[in-house]
């Protein structure tokens, strides 16, 4: 399966989606996963199981919170957000699992401010730009910077906040400078925050644990994805199975005001997405992530 996300917003298979009454049960893990008042607990990125979604949303939704995910991150396909629902119906269905919908990543360019006022509706906290690409101009990442502060007012305005996700890209200097430092010195930290994907600061050769040192307070969420050397580069496995030491990460992104750890897997060798969903979700809880 590809790590790539350049066809994020295109995913065709979504379409197909559909939605039925929701489940009344109540998560094996109900309240245990709270977390504390420092931490609301672990999630997960939904592209992780976006296929088993394609099948069965509900199914796959209820399954993920008896795991033992407190939280997800949703993404924008064809049906939106909301995996074709209402904002409020899909809510109504994180209630009814004891979960809570907290960010996703979305077009921030298009339709913007209804998706903020319906992340908003339903309590929300972050709307997240997940993709931009490699760029030739230094000058092309700060015109993004200038687009994430409009997006950032966009949704302060809504009572939430925006966020940029990275991959590799952002740290390969462009016409002498990093692009990930560029957008973050270029952004109002009032508006903007940035969420970290662990992986990919990894596979550019970078140190996450400095980057949330000599960046403290930017980084409010991150992606926990582990990540496997391989003939060809590198491969995204479960958790433990890969060479990312993520207890002094955490530690490390925690101390300088990282909120949220989201599971996310991209590479299924030998198992399945749910199976590995699942082995994930009991390696955070192991380690108490």
């Amino acid at each position: 399966m590809s790590t790539n996300r350049r066809d994020f917003l295109k995913y065709g298979a979504f379409a197909a989606i559909g939605l039925s009454l929701p489940f009344r049960g109540k998560s094996a893990f109900s309240g245990v996963f709270a977390g504390s008042a420092a931490k609301p607990g672990f999630g997960i990125q939904l592209w992780t199981v976006k296929e088993d979604l394609t099948a069965n949303a509900k199914n796959t939704l209820q399954q993920l919170s008896k795991d033992g995910y407190g939280i997800i991150e949703s993404f924008e396909g064809p049906k939106g957000m909301f995996w074709g629902w209402k904002n409020t119906e899909f809510k109504k269905y994180m209630d009814d699992l004891n979960m809570q919908i907290v960010s996703s990543h979305c077009d921030n360019t298009k339709d913007f401010e209804r998706k903020a006022a319906e992340a908003a509706e339903i309590g929300m906290k972050y709307l997240i730009c997940p993709y931009k690409g490699p760029q030739k101009s230094i000058d092309d990442f700060k015109r993004f910077a200038d687009q994430f502060n409009a997006s950032g007012e966009i949704c302060k305005k809504n009572g939430i906040r925006f966020a940029y996700h990275n991959h590799d890209y952002s740290f390969k200097p462009v016409d002498g400078e990093v692009p990930q430092t560029v957008m973050m010195k270029n952004t109002d930290p009032k508006l903007v925050d940035f969420e970290m994907d662990i992986y990919w600061v990894v596979a550019a050769g970078e140190d996450p644990k400095a980057w949330f040192t000599n960046h403290p307070g930017r980084f409010k969420l991150c992606h926990v994805k582990d990540l496997a050397r391989t003939a060809k580069g590198h491969e995204s496995v479960q958790l433990g199975k890969g060479t990312i030491d993520f207890a002094s990460i955490l530690k490390v992104g925690d101390s300088k005001g990282l909120k949220y750890h989201i599971v996310e897997q991209e590479a299924f060798t030998g198992t399945n997405p749910l199976d590995s969903a699942k082995a994930d979700a009991e390696y955070m809880r192991m380690h108490q992530f």
